[in-house]
C-alpha cells in the first residue's frame, strides 16, 4: 500500500462513521432522557433545584475526566495514571494554599502546571521505552501515588481558603449551575477546536485511525505522542482541581474511582477505543448520564451496591459497539 493509497484509507475511515455515530448520539440522549424521568419518578428529591445542581457539578467533573481519556483514545493510547494526575494536582492546590498562602486562582495554575508535567514524563517514557501506554501509565500510576502518599504523610490539606471551597457552590444568574460546568464546557470548546481546526488534532485522530499512514505522511509521532499526554494531564490535573473545589479539601484520594468512568463516557460517547474517531459531545453526554445515575442511587441508597455494576454494563454495551463501528468503517473502506 504506497502513501496516497493509505491516506485515502484513513481519509474513508475517518469519515465513514458519521451517520453510525449520529445514531448512537439520538440513542443515548434517549437513555438520559429515560434515566432522568424513571429517577425523577423514584428517587425522593432528584428533580429538586438543589440536586439537579449537585448532579450538574458532579457531572461537570466527570466530563472532564472523561475528555482525559478521550484525549487519549483518539490516537489508541490509554492513560490509567489520570486519577494519580489529578490527585497530585489537587494536592499541590490545597498545598500551596494552606502552606503557603498562595491564592486560589495562582494555587490552582500550580496545580495544573504540576499535572501537566506528569503527563510529559508519561509521554516521554513511551516514546523513549517504546512499551505501550497502558504499561506506561500502569507503572506510574502507581509511582505518582506512592511519590504524592509519601510526601504528604497519606494527609490532606483540609484549611482550604473560604473562596476556593465556595466558588464550586455558587449559583450562576441565580440558576442551578456551578460555575465548574462553565469551566467544563470551556475545556470541551477548546477540545471542539482542536480535533476540527487544528493539525495537531487532525494530527492525533490520524496516528488513531492508521499510526503508519501517518508516519508515511509526514507526521512526528513521536512528538504528537508526547503532546497527546500532555494535553490528556492538563485536563485531568484541571478535573483534580476541580474535585478539590467541589469537596472542600484536597486528599491523596481523590481520583482513586475514575478509571472506569473515563473510558465509559468516551467510548457509549461515540470516541472509538481502537482509536481514529472522537466525539466531545458524545463524551459529555455519556458523562452526563453517568451522572445522572450516580446522582439517582445514591438517593436510593444504592450507589454502592449497582453503581460500578451500571458503569460496567455501559461501558461493555459501548465497547461492543465500538466493535461494531470499527467493521462497518474496515467495511466501508474495502468498498
Amino acid at each position: 500500500m504506497d502513501a496516497d493509497t493509505a491516506l485515502m484509507s484513513m481519509k474513508k475511515r475517518l469519515g465513514s462513521g458519521a451517520m453510525l455515530r449520529t445514531w448512537s448520539k439520538l440513542g443515548l440522549l434517549s437513555l438520559i432522557v429515560l434515566f432522568w424521568v424513571v429517577f425523577a419518578l423514584t428517587a425522593p428529591g432528584f428533580a429538586s433545584s438543589y440536586n439537579q445542581f449537585n448532579l450538574l457539578r458532579l457531572a461537570s467533573v466527570q466530563i472532564t475526566v472523561a475528555m482525559s481519556q478521550m484525549i487519549m483514545l483518539t490516537a489508541r493510547e490509554f492513560n490509567l495514571s489520570i486519577g494519580a494526575i489529578g490527585a497530585i494536582a489537587a494536592v499541590a492546590t490545597g498545598g500551596m494554599m494552606q502552606a503557603f498562602g498562595a491564592p486560589p486562582a495562582v494555587a490552582a495554575v500550580v496545580g495544573v502546571v504540576a499535572g501537566t508535567g506528569l503527563g510529559l514524563i508519561n509521554g516521554l517514557l513511551v516514546v523513549a521505552t517504546g512499551i505501550s501506554s497502558f504499561v506506561i501509565t500502569l507503572a506510574t500510576a502507581s509511582i505518582f501515588y506512592g511519590a504524592m502518599v509519601i510526601g504528604t504523610e497519606a494527609k490532606g490539606f483540609t484549611d482550604l481558603p473560604l473562596g476556593f471551597n465556595s466558588f464550586s457552590n455558587t449559583y450562576l444568574f441565580g440558576l442551578p449551575i456551578s460555575p465548574l460546568v462553565v469551566i467544563m464546557l470551556v475545556v470541551a470548546i477548546a477540545l471542539i477546536l482542536v480535533y476540527r481546526n487544528t493539525t495537531l488534532g487532525r494530527r492525533f485522530l490520524a496516528i488513531g485511525a492508521n499510526r503508519r499512514a501517518a508516519e508515511m505522511s509526514g507526521v512526528q509521532v513521536n512528538r504528537a505522542l508526547i503532546l497527546l499526554h500532555i494535553c490528556a494531564a492538563a485536563v485531568a490535573a484541571i478535573a483534580g482541581v476541580m474535585t478539590a473545589s467541589m469537596l472542600g479539601t484536597a486528599v491523596p484520594n481523590i481520583g482513586l474511582n475514575w478509571l472506569l468512568p473515563s473510558f465509559a463516557a468516551p467510548a457509549i460517547g461515540g470516541t472509538l477505543i481502537s482509536g481514529g474517531v472522537v466525539s466531545v459531545t458524545g463524551t459529555m453526554m455519556g458523562g452526563l448520564l453517568i451522572g445522572i445515575i450516580t446522582s439517582g442511587l445514591l438517593l436510593l441508597n444504592l450507589a454502592d451496591l449497582w453503581l460500578n455494576v451500571f458503569i460496567g454494563v455501559l461501558l461493555l454495551t459501548a465497547i461492543v459497539l465500538d466493535r461494531l463501528r470499527a467493521r462497518a468503517a474496515e467495511r466501508y473502506v474495502e468498498e
